[in-house]
């Protein structure tokens, strides 16, 4: 296990956006040694803390760099949910309105979209199957699958079905047999999503290293993504998630996401709590 030093522990901030919830410890001020196996464990929600993804985050070029674990322990270069959660935190510490936060997906853009919402530029979404990536070389909007999904990136992979009834699909099965399809190389998360009203989707994920979640930002991004490029809608729509609502802004600059976010409290990562992980 990483030593502990005079802190005692290693603090933590227990944050969601709709019900996705994250750990996320601010390693600005002191460094931690935070590991896939260590992440796994405290996503247990009945040994270790829980979460559907971790956030670590440091110093970086801009206003702080933020590094992703799924509950498997996996790395996530995107996590849009959290990134927004982030930077309302950080925009509360320093009274910012706007930050660019770097990830591996690359530099996010940060804003106060008033009215306790937060929004973020996730970037403009990867369409070329090899970014995405995809296994071989194929039309992204058509995918040969069951179902006819279509496949976004957006920092990470992303499949999305459109479907006359999200409540008709059994997603604890559906979820993972497309999250480990052969076509996608580096496995995907999975939406299934319905028009209900003019720009407006109801939508339901299984997040890839995770499961199902009750909201999730990057999901919501590639489903409006994918259906704007269906001519389902316009580029700007509201996504209805089991824990609320986000607006999607698929602008020239990228696909912008605006929606609330919770800081449920503070808490300590013990040494003997660490050690008893181990």
């Amino acid at each position: 296990m990483p030593p502990m030093r005079d802190t005692g522990g290693w603090t933590f901030m227990k944050m969601h956006g709709l019900g996705n919830d994250f750990v996320v410890v601010d390693a600005r001020a002191r460094p931690i040694d935070m590991t896939p196996a260590l992440a796994a464990a405290l996503a247990d929600r009945h040994r270790g803390v829980g979460f559907d993804q971790l956030a670590v985050i440091t110093e970086g070029a801009s206003d702080a760099h933020l590094t992703f674990y799924n509950a498997d322990g996996s790395l996530s270069a995107a996590c849009g949910n959290a990134t927004r959660c982030i930077a309302r935190h950080i925009m509360d510490e320093t009274g910012r309105t706007a930050l660019r936060l770097t990830t591996d997906r690359g530099v996010l853009l940060a804003e106060e979209a008033g009215g306790g919402l937060t929004s973020v530029n996730m970037g403009p979404p990867q369409l070329d199957w090899a970014e995405i990536p995809l296994a071989r070389e194929m039309d992204t909007l058509h995918l040969p699958i069951e179902g006819d999904p279509v496949a976004t990136g957006m920092g990470n992979p992303h499949c999305t079905f459109f479907v006359a009834d999200v409540t008709a699909i059994d997603l604890a099965q559906f979820g993972p047999e497309h999250e480990h399809h052969p076509l996608y190389p580096q496995r995907t998360n999975v939406q299934v999503a319905q028009l209900i009203g003019p720009d407006r989707l109801r939508m339901r994920v299984w997040e890839r290293g995770t499961g199902i979640t009750l909201a999730s930002g990057s999901s919501s991004c590639a489903t409006a993504v994918a259906a704007a490029r269906r001519g389902l809608t316009g580029r700007r729509v509201e996504v209805v998630l089991d824990g609320g609502t986000l607006i999607v802004d698929w602008r020239d600059d990228g696909v912008w996401m605006t929606g609330g976010t919770a800081h449920v409290f503070d808490g300590v990562l013990t040494p003997a709590f660490l050690e008893s992980l181990a």
